[in-house]
């Protein structure tokens, strides 16, 4: 027998429809509706509202191989499938994350294709991979985000049994998995949860309507979110959860959600006896999110901290447009790379208002914070997809790994960079429906226009060959220039490995100099130093000891406690 529930608190009869025949439902405490039928794994359903004929996809469909327009079916895991018995996890300290588009990180763009990169990950020094969203949506090609069916897997990459299969293999090469989950909104093609209850407020984000969390009937929307949440750590195996624009949920409760879902997690990993990560994106530079319970905090593992990117990126780049206007600097650079939020009750003039709030340095590590040199919204919500090795040097790029990579924060990495990959990654999708097709590319030429950039250029995402262009190219990590930075990374990694001063994860331990008008800054951690000029000329500047690592390929040794620095590069000394 197969118990069938769903909530659906408004309605007067719920019927399931289970292979084209309608049975009856019963009626429960709090607006559920279960009944026990016996049905094959595979076996189409829905549901059916009152006295409208629509057959509706279950809110908690395990699996959509029709599409999210469609009837769910009847499936369940193989427990005696999995391999990984002997996984213990891994914590996020000392982590180092690499993101990756299922869809877009091979020419295939399957769990199963994607398995066999994973050789490349382990060489490269990764430990945990990150995947962006593959819950259910509309069409074949998405970001993930527009996902409206949270507990089904993306049927073209494999659908659940395909994730099960990629989890089984990145566990037995040492990595562990993370998975972009979007809890803010839903997608615009495909959400019928409306029609079962009040999932949605009148209120919206940037994205929609936003969820229901603290109002009437909230209850169950919140078992939903967290339900869900826990579903890809127990049922999947996943080991880290990266939560989607957490500033976008709106709770007014005493117990926010985040809170509660940190603390069923918490609970969850001692039951399964390994680490389980939760790990926020957020705008608002609030360290509540990553303060422990005990000191009045939402208990979260990590966050992204953009402030970390932006500071470099520009440093680096020359880059002050938008949200960039704040920082470029290298006392800005400094002061985020000691203090982890740039903005922390300071003005942003991009808001035009005081943003974010002081990290306490002596409670929260820096290793509760991710850093990276570049992420899928800050390559793909360029106007043309153009990572920065499309308009910066090599050794520009290595000085943006250097920094990352040596800093006291935990790195990620976003598929390609490591190789100074010269494919965009643009924005892309492929929905049903073609007015919301039509909308969404008249949309994102207005979003980029309030920003500045040129519209002229900017692709059509339901366009396929937008998402074909997004597709990495591996042959190109074999030619020279990008086997170099490739080479340059990994050796960066493998420092960062080796030495414990790295990843020292105290940033009143991190020591940075610098000089604003010659462009070069020094960052010290324990007997190690980082020096990096970012201007194109040749700096000299005081160092002792030995080079152990060098973008130059034939640095010199300090000579008279000074060294000559070529523009455009880094070493570590020691």
């Amino acid at each position: 027998m197969t118990a069938f529930e769903v909530w659906a608190p408004r309605a007067g009869t719920v019927r399931l429809d289970l292979e084209g025949r309608a049975h009856p439902m019963t009626r429960a405490a709090h607006g559920w509706w279960r009944t026990d039928l016996p049905a094959a794994p595979g076996a189409r359903y829905g549901y059916l509202l009152d006295d409208d004929p629509t057959v509706l996809p279950d809110p908690r469909s395990p699996r959509q191989p029709d599409g999210v327009h469609a009837r769910s079916a009847v499936h369940e895991l193989d427990r005696s499938r999995w391999t990984d018995t002997h996984w213990t996890g891994r914590p996020l300290a000392g982590a180092v994350y690499y993101e990756l588009h299922i869809g877009a990180f091979t020419p295939e763009g399957t769990f199963d294709a994607a398995v066999e990169r994973l050789g490349h990950l382990v060489d490269l020094g990764v430990t945990v991979v990150e995947v962006m969203p593959v819950n259910a949506f509309d069409g074949v090609r998405n970001w993930g985000y527009d996902g409206v069916l949270w507990y089904a897997v993306h049927e073209p990459y494999g659908g659940p049994d395909g994730l099960q299969r990629f989890v089984n293999a990145c566990h037995a090469r040492g990595l562990a998995v993370a998975l972009d989950v979007v809890y803010n909104h839903l997608g615009p093609s495909g959400n019928y949860l409306p029609r079962f209850g009040p999932y949605l407020t009148d209120g919206r984000n940037t994205w929609g309507r936003s969820l229901n969390l603290d109002g009437p009937d909230a209850g169950p929307v919140r078992r939903h979110v967290i339900d869900n949440a826990l579903r890809w750590l127990r049922d999947f195996h996943i080991d880290a959860l990266r939560l989607d624009a957490v500033h976008a949920l709106v709770d007014r409760t005493a117990s926010h959600i985040l809170a509660d879902l940190a603390a069923e997690t918490t609970a969850l990993a001692a039951h399964l006896r390994r680490p389980l990560t939760l790990i926020a994106e957020s705008d608002l530079n609030d360290p509540r999110l990553i303060t422990p319970p005990a000191a009045g905090g939402y208990g979260l593992s990590g966050q992204w901290n953009d402030d970390l990117h932006h500071a470099v990126h520009t440093a680096v780049s020359g880059e002050r447009q938008g949200y960039y206007a704040d920082f470029g600097t290298m006392a800005t650079l400094a002061r985020t790379l000691t203090h982890g939020f740039f903005h922390a009750g300071t003005y942003s003039s991009f808001r035009r208002r005081v943003h974010g709030r002081p990290l306490d340095r002596s409670l929260i590590p820096a290793s509760a914070l991710l850093a990276y040199t570049c992420t899928h919204d800050q390559v793909g919500n360029r106007a043309v997809g153009d990572r920065p090795s499309a308009y910066l040097d090599g050794g520009q790029l290595a000085i943006k790994a250097a920094l990352v990579l040596f800093s006291a924060f935990t790195p990620m990495l976003f598929m390609g960079e490591e190789w100074g990959a010269r494919t965009p990654f643009l924005y892309f999708t492929s929905h049903t429906d073609p007015v919301i097709g039509a909308a969404t590319a008249t949309g994102r030429k207005a979003e980029f226009a309030e920003h500045g950039w040129s519209t002229d250029d900017v692709p059509d995402p339901q366009d396929p060959a937008t998402f074909a262009r997004s597709v990495l190219d591996w042959t190109e990590p074999a030619r020279p220039d990008h086997a170099r930075l490739f080479a340059c990374y990994q050796a960066l990694l493998a420092l960062r490995r080796d030495r414990a001063e790295i990843t020292d994860p105290w940033l009143t331990r991190v020591e940075v100099d610098y000089d604003e008008d010659d462009r070069w800054i020094a960052v010290r951690r324990g007997p190690l130093r980082l020096l990096c000029n970012l201007s194109p000329d040749p700096v000299t500047v005081e160092a002792h000891g030995r080079v152990v690592l060098a973008w130059d390929e034939s640095p010199p040794d300090p000579v008279g406690g000074r060294t000559a620095l070529a523009g455009h590069s880094f070493l570590i000394l020691e």
